[in-house]
């Protein structure tokens, strides 16, 4: 027994510095995608209709027009300055076409209005073609709207609840055409970071190579890298590509410090270095309050009487404490310092700026 531990201690110490690396590190299909393989853009014009009088009105010519022509394809004919729209209303209709999109599979779409129609509540969609910017239809939306809303009221008062003109369709469009794509041009697969980086397509490359022990992966640029497919895996190509997928990289990073000045956050990175600075915080604090004086004559004395004004000013600054940050502090010294200060977010603002105006912020410094 002594001797299987002792056996298996080395391979749990091996494991051991491994595991660290594997939980910190992201995958390749986290970080980089396939050339080509994206989603499309769809969109169609439709109509709603089964709407309890929250449809578009009169004055919306073309849901009327629409109702009109869409009546006299089906074989019915109608006067057009007799047709109300109260329970019909317009909308646009939105889609994604994921990769590799087969016929008669199912996709989400998002309907919304156009009009002025008030509610989709309970309306239904009328057979709406999708269409992509080549102008073929790919998909066909049709059926019960989920809106997840209300709004009701009179002619005093409202109430609303989350947003009553657009709803959604899960599966309610049917893919009615494929998109051609190629997975292998040339035996050669071609990766686009998400986030481009030279030093992260460097580790892709790097990973991919010392994983197939052959120098398959060739960085182009910061933004992608060419992936030759070896000859045993020709014909087993999506194995091969979910084989690279599942490889770990630990991806770099631009320091950045992103900072929102309307909400006051602060996100700052782990990069993020200063160099050696002093910072001195104080707040100014000015009040200003107003009093009115009466002047009130004595009886019989035929005075007036009339409100005199005093204004009164008071200013006062806090003692600024003078904080000195050394060179290379990280990102939990920097925010210990800060806090130290007393420093809000919103000061902490105006701190980086100013830090980043003298040149001693080694990080991009962002804001929104």
């Amino acid at each position: 027994m002594l001797r299987r531990l002792i056996a298996t201690l080395p391979a749990l110490l091996i494991l051991q510095m491994l595991l660290p690396l594997s939980i910190s590190a992201a995958r390749i299909k986290d970080i980089a995608q396939l050339e080509g393989v994206r989603s499309n853009q769809l969109v169609g014009y439709g109509l709603v209709i089964g709407l309890n009088g929250t449809g578009d009105s009169n004055g919306t010519q073309f849901t009327i027009q629409s109702l009109v022509n869409m009546m006299e394809r089906l074989g019915v004919t109608v006067n057009r300055d007799e047709v109300k729209v109260d329970n019909v209303a317009a909308v646009i209709v939105t889609a994604k076409l994921p990769p590799f999109a087969k016929t008669g599979t199912t996709i989400d779409v998002l309907v919304s209005s156009i009009g002025d129609a008030s509610s989709l509540a309970g309306g239904s969609l009328l057979m709406t073609p999708l269409k992509a910017p080549d102008g073929n239809t790919y998909a066909v939306a049709q059926g019960p709207l989920i809106v997840g809303s209300l709004a009701f009221g009179g002619k005093a008062a409202k109430v609303q609840k989350n947003h009553p003109t657009v709803g959604r369709l899960p599966g309610g469009a049917f893919v009615e055409r494929e998109i051609p794509f190629a997975l292998n041009p040339d035996n050669q697969l071609s990766y686009q970071l998400a986030e481009p980086d030279f030093t992260t397509v460097s580790r892709i490359a790097t990973v991919i190579n010392n994983h197939f022990q052959s120098p398959l992966a060739s960085p182009v640029d910061s933004a992608s890298l060419n992936v030759s497919i070896p000859q045993a895996y020709r014909d087993r190509l999506v194995e091969f590509v979910a084989t690279l997928e599942r490889l770990p990289v630990q991806p770099d990073s631009t320091a950045k410090i992103v900072v929102n000045e309307k909400t006051g956050t602060i996100v700052m990175g782990e990069g993020v270095r200063i160099a050696t600075v002093a910072v001195s915080h104080g707040n100014l604090n000015l009040v200003i309050s107003e009093s009115a004086q009466v002047s009130q004559p004595g009886p019989f004395s035929m005075g007036e009487t009339f409100a005199t004004p005093e204004t009164d000013i008071t200013a006062s600054e806090d003692a600024g404490n003078l904080v000195v940050l050394q060179m290379g502090v990280s990102i939990g010294d920097v925010a210990q310092a800060l806090n130290a200060i007393g420093a809000t977010p919103r000061d902490l603002i105006a701190i980086f700026q100013a830090i980043k105006a003298s040149g001693a912020l080694h990080a991009e410094l962002v804001v929104l």
